[in-house]
Parts: structure tokens; sequence; C-alpha cells
């Protein structure tokens, strides 16, 4: 048995491929920090001024 070393070169993707995913992982993190913007403004609105007469 002869020890081969065998290299994989896995998936390559072409330049458009490439572009296209960039923009899909954009429109993520997008989305993603729009929901975090989202959540935040939900929870200033439910508590409204009664969040800074709380004790710390």
């Amino acid at each position: 048995m002869k020890n081969e070393i065998m290299h994989e070169e896995g998936i390559v993707l072409t330049d458009a491929q490439k572009k296209s995913q960039r923009a899909r992982n954009i429109a993520i993190g997008l989305v993603l920090g729009g929901l975090v913007v989202l959540f935040y403004g939900a929870t200033v609105v439910k508590f409204g001024p009664a969040i800074l007469e709380r004790a710390m």
C-alpha cells in the first residue's frame, strides 16, 4: 500500500456565484440588523419613560 496524499479541491465557485453569495450574505445581515432595531424600538415603546425610573 502506498502512502498517497489526496488533495481535495472542494467546490469551486464561479465569479457570478461568489457575487450572488456575497449579495445574499449582505441581505441577511441587513435583515438581522433591522430585526435588532425593531426589537429595540418595540422594547423602548413598551416600557416608555418608566424604564429610566427603575432602581439600579
